[in-house]
């Protein structure tokens, strides 16, 4: 299976704070590169390929040239092994100065290598001068970090390596909720799915909200997933098998009763000190900022899927004001209800 694509798959975007790259879209395909490399993770790189020409298909079927050109390439070419052990046909790298619309970095287990050649770093960061716009998905964030394009902005990666990337690139604002984050023209996404939604993102810059819905629907996405939605269900990651499953799934049930830390430790039969302490032990969360992160995960779910009033699914989810929950959906999603719900609601 080949996936050095001569055929047109990818979208045309801007790296923030390269003063050469032109700030609008030229007509026509737009061509793409999808940086790979030994052990890179699969899905990293066919999942926003697969996104890209799912776009071009509804192009072509609608009448219209594609919109994407897309091609892997790697610092060797021929075939790259990935992680999962499928080989990918890659082209070599292509002079730094060839016109490119979108630069894409994928992650996985072989990152920390390439990160430490030093003359793909290089020709990194000669190409993401020419290009509209750059990515990484996953772990090629460190990649993107090893040469200094993300340096003074926000980035995301999987959450698993969020502590990683902050230490060893202190320039950057390393964001562990979101799924992906767009700083300027420079983008970069948490773990492999993510990469999905953030080349949907890209299209719906490219060519509108309507067309990336159609891919999501065509790709049976269950959500076209917002940038600040949190990496993972906030109910998942609470799961986590102690004793405190069965005080999780009450919360769920009386989100909009009184959820205080003193009603929540009578509740789990402990101190109230004993209780906070034991909690952010076994998950990272104070009792408070969990309270918080279940209401507006289900108030994003009711502002998607009904059409209640927001104060009401403020009173719902136990929110007791519309200020309150909107401060609460800022401080964690980096948007109000009312952009959420007209972004992402039905």
């Amino acid at each position: 299976m080949s996936f050095s694509l001569d055929d047109p798959t990818l979208p045309r975007q801007h790296l923030a704070g390269m003063p050469n790259a032109p700030r609008s879209s030229p007509t026509g395909c737009r061509a793409v590169e999808i940086l790979t490399f030994p052990a890179a993770q699969l899905l990293d790189v066919c999942g926003p390929l697969q996104v890209l020409a799912s776009a071009n298909q509804m192009a072509t079927e609608q009448g219209n040239e594609p919109t994407y050109s897309a091609r892997v390439v790697a610092p060797s070419g021929g075939v790259v092994a990935t992680s999962a052990g499928l080989g990918l046909v890659a082209a070599p790298l292509p002079s730094p100065h060839h016109p490119v619309d979108t630069l894409l970095v994928t992650g996985g287990p072989g990152v920390h290598a390439a990160a430490a050649d030093p003359d793909l770093v290089g020709w990194l960061q000669a190409r993401a001068r020419d290009a509209r716009r750059v990515a990484s998905v996953c772990t090629g964030a460190f990649l993107l970090g090893a040469a200094g394009l993300l340096d003074g902005r926000r980035a995301a990666t999987h959450w698993r390596w969020c502590t990683e990337l902050a230490q060893r690139f202190p320039a950057v604002r390393v964001e562990a909720d979101p799924i992906f984050v767009r700083d300027g023209s420079v983008w970069s996404s948490a773990g492999v799915t993510a990469g999905i939604d953030l080349v949907l993102a890209m299209v719906e810059e490219d060519l509108g909200r309507a067309t990336a819905l159609e891919v999501a629907r065509r790709l049976v996405m269950f959500l076209k997933r917002p940038g600040g939605q949190a990496q993972f269900s906030v109910t998942l990651s609470l799961q986590s098998g102690d004793r405190f499953d069965a005080l999780h799934r009450w919360m769920e049930q009386n989100l909009g009763s009184d959820l205080s830390l003193a009603i929540l430790s009578r509740e789990a039969g402990m101190s109230q000190r004993s209780f906070s302490r034991h909690y952010a032990e076994a998950t990272g969360l104070t009792p408070a900022r969990a309270v918080e992160r279940l209401r507006v995960e289900t108030a994003s779910r009711l502002l998607i899927e009904t059409g209640l009033p927001t104060k009401r699914i403020a009173q719902r989810c136990g929110f007791g004001s519309e200020e309150t929950m909107r401060r609460s959906f800022f401080r964690l999603l980096t948007t109000t209800p009312q952009e959420y719900r007209a972004r992402f609601g039905a």
